[in-house]
């Protein structure tokens, strides 16, 4: 693919007790600070790099979520979180509200990796919807609002249920998704699964991976309410008043990997929902935060972005004007390519000029 709209990459210096997880970055995210705030698709913590200059981000800080956000499974069952963003004072994060089909081992028999294909399974960590106060580069359950004291910030999540969330049970009859809930699909076999959160406001932007409709993706829209401390409810929406809208975007028959707020305008990363290299893609999706219900929405591609052969899988997009000085992304990969990796711990990242 063309390169072309490679500016620069940067590298992402982690601590050596994340060397392991700088291969499985899934999430990215900066902040007015000039941080890095960056998830994991294994674990349950959020890392945060701070600029050193335009080629390096290091100073690693690890943030707990359990230490903010009572997680309904230990802390070593992970998120999966497929999405960060920022509003308002509040980190938000999303995990991947996905089952998973369990992988064949090269060391194993060929018996047993029959058996583990037939292996699905979920966590309940994986159904986090949920904010953090994020003030002065810090992140606490609980603190004023910086710019009117009269105001507390806390840290909330969607109420979970034994359907995994509030969410997960007003989808259960949709006529688009329900099957796909109550089937149990795997994400990388065309099942339900939540890769990118974007959020206006009290309007909440949930990019689907899967399921792909006929080449049509899906992006949910939900608006959140406190319910009781630390817990938020799904208010009703839209023409039918449901706890939802849902709006369908032409990707080329890709799914949506991450989402970026640019304005009112959102940015979509796109890229295969099964197990696939690519190809992988950016969309404009413009007055993506004002969409109509009940429309087919055909953004315009604005990047193509190089992708590996088992390697290089574009995961994560953030704007990154504010460190270059021109319109551009810093993406992130999972299963980096050999060559990406940086000393014992750190990794690098593309930067991409955008048109």
């Amino acid at each position: 693919m063309d390169n072309s709209s490679l500016i620069n990459q940067v590298s992402l210096n982690f601590n050596d007790s994340f060397k392991e997880h700088r291969e499985d970055l899934s999430a990215v995210l900066l902040t007015p600070e000039q941080h890095l705030w960056l998830g994991s698709d294994e674990t349950s913590t959020l890392e945060r790099l701070s600029f050193i200059d335009a080629n390096n981000f290091a100073e690693h800080k690890q943030f707990h979520v359990a230490e903010f956000i009572n997680l309904p499974a230990p802390e070593d069952k992970e998120i999966d979180i497929e999405g960060l963003a920022y509003d308002e004072y509040y980190l938000w994060l999303i995990g991947s509200h996905s089952y998973k089909r369990k992988k064949p081992k090269s060391e194993q028999s060929e018996e047993k990796n029959i058996k583990r294909l037939a292996t699905i399974e979920s966590e309940p960590n994986r159904y986090i919807i949920g904010r953090i106060p994020l003030v002065d580069g810090e992140l606490s359950p609980l603190c004023q609002h910086p710019e009117n004291p009269g105001i507390q910030l806390s840290a909330a999540k969607v109420e979970v249920t034994e359907q995994g969330n509030l969410l997960m049970e007003a989808l259960a009859d949709d006529p688009h998704l329900g099957f796909f809930v109550k089937a149990a699909i795997p994400g990388k076999d065309n099942g339900f699964d939540v890769e990118g959160i974007a959020v206006c406001k009290n309007r909440v932007f949930l990019g689907l991976r899967g399921p792909v409709l006929r080449g049509w993706a899906l992006m949910l829209e939900i608006e959140l309410e406190n319910s009781s401390d630390n817990l938020l409810r799904l208010r009703k929406i839209g023409e039918a008043k449901r706890r939802y809208k849902k709006h369908f975007i032409f990707l080329n028959g890709l799914g949506i990997r991450d989402l970026f707020l640019a304005g009112e305008d959102l940015l979509i990363l796109a890229g295969p929902t099964m197990d696939l290299d690519g190809p992988v893609q950016v969309y404009r999706l413009k007055n993506g935060v004002h969409l109509q219900e009940n429309v087919l929405n055909q953004p315009e591609v604005v990047l193509n972005i190089p992708y590996g052969n088992r390697d290089n899988h574009a995961e994560g997009i953030t704007s990154f004007q504010d460190i270059s000085g021109v319109p551009s992304i810093l993406t992130v990969y999972d299963s980096p390519a050999k060559n990406r990796l940086v000393g014992d711990a750190g990794v690098l990242a593309d930067v991409f000029q955008l048109k």
